[in-house]
């Protein structure tokens, strides 16, 4: 078992305890050892985050956007040299085998190098006046100190999304990372203060997510929300940002479509498709779920997915050679078993797995998946399961693809695999997704807008896009002299 780690909020430059001492424990969900305490924060630790905010934000608006961009790109190479202690961290708490780990931390360096380069390209704009003695400019500002609210599925580069845009718009950020699995979000946030962010900008406090949320978002400090969770808790955290009308964007979860045209490789196709659904255990919000494939190819496609399924190595994360690690909580872990169960007792089959395996492991894990047969009551269809499982699902036309992929009121992520331009360009305008992978399951990157509809949020991360929402623009309308004098 290893030693014990005592962490610690980041308030106003200074790493510290809660004000009151109180502490919540975190698990290991591989072996469920208690492997470090994370300060509960509470009101007099929130209130001084807040302070340490409104103090910091004209000098922090203010800082030149080259100097903002230096201090990114520092932040940057300090994750980077910390890659392997921060991923050992997340494979600890997080579950995720520690190849996922590394994988994670070099993406969250990206957004800071992503975002360093936008730090000096926010642009505003010159609009012509509506008559000779007027001229328009249209500036744009930081919006204001911001709140942040990060899950434990990605708890590294989830952070990172929010935090390097908010800071390069010249925005301080208070970040609650997920009570499931902070440490490495913590020691990434050690390594961006480290690269000489003014104190105050940067705020991390852990502790109760509804006690940090109330306080946090009720304060009228804060003029911008942004949450990667659930759909329950987007509309909690929006109803809060009502009261002062603080701007929010909401990353709530998929239930992702794949549809796979008759005319791919069939067994490449499964495999690739096979080995990306159980990467993190499933828990990944554009994870594909539904795939839907067409029925002359159907059982040779479920006959390659579940062989792939079977072939997997669970295991610790950090153990050379396992492919899919533990489930991040008994929570998460029991919630999904009774999705599964809930189909299976409807009828749908299991081709492989379809069993919880935490009492042969000793952990929170759950056999990879595969489900067929599923019928059209089974919540599984409507609800994100958020875990290990495939369900594969048979279609005759593409219409009837269409239509089964858009059954939802998620849309986030969606995939599709055909070797036809024509049906790729249709398909990619019929279905209700904020992005599409054609013939790719890579569709999250930092120079791209990450974004859904439907009840899969509002707002856009990433890209361009993802800084647009970290600042607002000022109109200033200037009378000048029609002639020189």
């Amino acid at each position: 078992m290893s030693a014990l780690r005592t962490e610690h909020l980041l308030i106003d430059g200074e790493w510290r305890a809660a004000a009151d001492g109180a502490v919540i424990e975190v698990e290991n969900p591989a072996d469920l050892s208690i492997v470090a305490t994370v300060p509960r924060a509470g009101e007099a630790d929130l209130e001084a985050a807040l302070a340490a905010a409104e103090r910091v934000q004209d000098d922090w608006a203010r800082t030149p956007a080259w100097t903002r961009s230096e201090l990114l790109r520092g932040a940057a190479r300090n994750i980077m040299d910390r890659q392997e202690e921060i991923a050992r961290l997340l494979t600890q708490e997080q579950g995720k085998p520690l190849h996922e780990s590394r994988a994670e931390v070099a993406t969250a360096a990206e957004q800071f190098e992503w975002y360093a380069d936008e730090a000096r390209r926010i642009y505003g704009r010159v609009v012509d006046g509506t008559t000779d003695g007027v001229r328009i400019e249209v500036r744009k500002e930081p919006i204001g100190p911001v709140a942040a609210f990060t899950p434990w599925n990605f708890p590294v580069m989830l952070a990172a999304r929010k935090l390097a845009p908010a800071l390069a718009a010249g925005c301080p950020i208070i970040l609650k990372p997920a009570e499931e699995s902070p440490s490495a979000c913590l020691a990434m946030v050690r390594a961006i203060q480290d690269s000489g962010f003014p104190a105050g900008v940067i705020a991390a406090v852990t502790g109760d997510p509804a006690q940090i949320s109330e306080r946090l978002i009720s304060s009228k400090v804060i003029r911008k929300v942004s949450l990667t969770g659930s759909v329950r808790v987007g509309r909690q955290l929006m109803q809060l940002a009502s009261q002062n009308l603080a701007a929010i964007s909401l990353e709530l979860g998929g239930h992702g479509p794949v549809i796979v045209c008759d005319d791919v490789d069939v067994a490449q196709v499964a495999q690739l498709s096979a080995r990306t659904k159980f990467r993190n255990a499933g828990q990944v919000c554009i994870s594909p779920t539904r795939f839907l494939v067409a029925r002359s190819i159907y059982e040779q496609f479920v006959e390659e997915f579940a062989a792939v399924a079977r072939d997997l190595t669970l295991g610790d994360g950090s153990t050379d050679g396992v492919d899919v690690g533990p489930m991040c909580s008994r929570r998460r872990h029991d919630d999904f078993a009774a999705l599964v169960e809930d189909a299976t007792s409807r009828g749908a089959i299991a081709v492989t797995g379809g069993q919880s395996l935490a009492e042969a492991h000793g952990g929170h894990f759950y056999a990879p998946t595969v489900l067929r047969d599923i019928p059209a009551e089974a919540r599984i269809l409507q609800e994100e399961p958020f875990g290990p499982v495939a369900l594969l699902i048979p279609y005759d036309t593409l219409d009837d693809a269409v239509r089964i992929a858009n059954d939802t009121e998620y849309g986030l992520a969606g995939y599709l695999f055909t070797n036809d331009l024509g049906r790729a360009q249709l398909l990619s305008e019929r279905v209700r997704v904020g992005m599409l992978g054609v013939n790719s399951y890579l569709v999250s990157t930092a120079v791209a807008p990450f974004s859904g509809v439907g009840l899969s949020g509002l707002g856009a991360e990433n890209g361009t896009e993802g800084i647009e929402h970290y600042l607002h623009p000022k109109t200033v309308v200037t009378g000048i002299p029609t002639e020189l004098s």
